[in-house]
C-alpha cells in the first residue's frame, strides 16, 4: 500500500506545483498586458479616437469581429510565444477602445477622480475575489452556466440599447455587468486553482476581459451617479 500512497502523493504534489505555476504566470502576464492597454488608451485619448463615430451598429459588429478574431488567434497559438504577442496586441486594441469612455469621463470636472476611483474599485474587487478563490480553493465551476446566460442577456440588452438609447437601461446593464464580471473573476481564478485551466495565456485572456469589463461598467456607473459637469 505504501508505494500506492507515494505515487498518489507525488501526483498531487506535481499537480499543485503546476497549478501554482499557471496562476503565477497568469498574474505576471496580466500585469504585463496592462502596459499596452494603458498605452492604447493614452494614444486614443490624445488622438480623440472614437471607433463608434459612424454607424453604431456597423461599428459594434466590426468591433466584435476584430475582438473575436484576436481571441481566435490567441487560442490557436496559446502554446507558443505568438500567443503572447497576439494577446498584447489585443490588449493594445482594447486600450484604444477604452479611450472613448475615458474621454467622456475627462469631460467631467471630477473626471480624473472618477477614473482613479473606478480603477481602485476594480483592483480591490479583483484582489478580494481572487484571494477568496485562491485561499479557499473552493470549486466555483457551478457558476459557469449561470454566468454565461447572464453574459448573453447583457450582450443582447446592450445591442438593443444601441437603438433605444434608454439611460435607465444603460445603468441597469452596467450594474448587472459589475456583478456578472465580479462573478467571472471568482469563476476564472477558481478554474486555475482547481486545475480546470492549465494554459496561462488562455487564463490571462479570460481574467483580462473580466477586469476590463468590470472597470468599464464601474466607471460608467460612477459617471452617471457622481459625475460633475463643468
Amino acid at each position: 500500500m505504501q508505494p500506492q500512497f507515494q505515487v498518489t502523493g507525488q501526483a498531487t504534489y506535481e499537480r499543485s506545483v503546476q497549478q501554482n505555476r499557471v496562476l503565477r504566470n497568469t498574474y505576471l502576464l496580466l500585469a504585463l498586458s496592462m502596459l499596452p492597454t494603458i498605452a492604447g488608451a493614452m494614444l486614443g485619448v490624445r488622438m480623440g479616437f472614437s471607433f463608434f463615430a459612424g454607424s453604431p451598429m456597423v461599428s459594434f459588429l466590426l468591433f466584435l469581429g476584430i475582438a473575436f478574431g484576436f481571441m481566435w488567434g490567441i487560442e490557436r497559438t496559446k502554446n507558443s510565444g505568438m500567443g503572447v504577442v497576439l494577446l498584447l496586441g489585443f490588449t493594445f486594441f482594447m486600450g484604444l477602445m477604452l479611450s472613448r469612455i475615458l474621454q467622456v469621463a475627462l469631460g467631467f470636472s471630477n473626471g480624473p477622480a472618477l477614473i482613479t476611483t473606478a480603477a481602485g474599485g476594480t483592483g480591490a474587487i479583483f484582489f478580494v475575489l481572487a484571494g477568496i478563490a485562491t485561499v479557499t480553493k473552493r470549486d466555483f465551476s457551478f457558476m459557469g452556466k449561470l454566468l454565461f446566460i447572464g453574459l448573453v442577456v447583457i450582450l443582447l440588452a446592450a445591442l438593443a440599447n444601441i437603438f433605444f438609447q434608454i439611460p435607465a437601461l444603460s445603468l441597469t446593464i452596467s450594474a448587472v455587468a459589475v456583478l456578472l464580471f465580479s462573478g467571472y473573476i471568482l469563476y476564472d481564478v477558481s478554474r486555475i486553482v482547481n486545475g480546470g485551466e492549465d494554459n496561462y495565456i488562455s487564463a490571462t485572456l479570460a481574467i483580462y476581459l473580466d477586469v476590463y469589463n468590470l472597470f468599464v461598467h464601474l466607471l460608467h456607473l460612477l459617471m452617471a451617479l457622481t459625475g460633475e459637469r463643468e
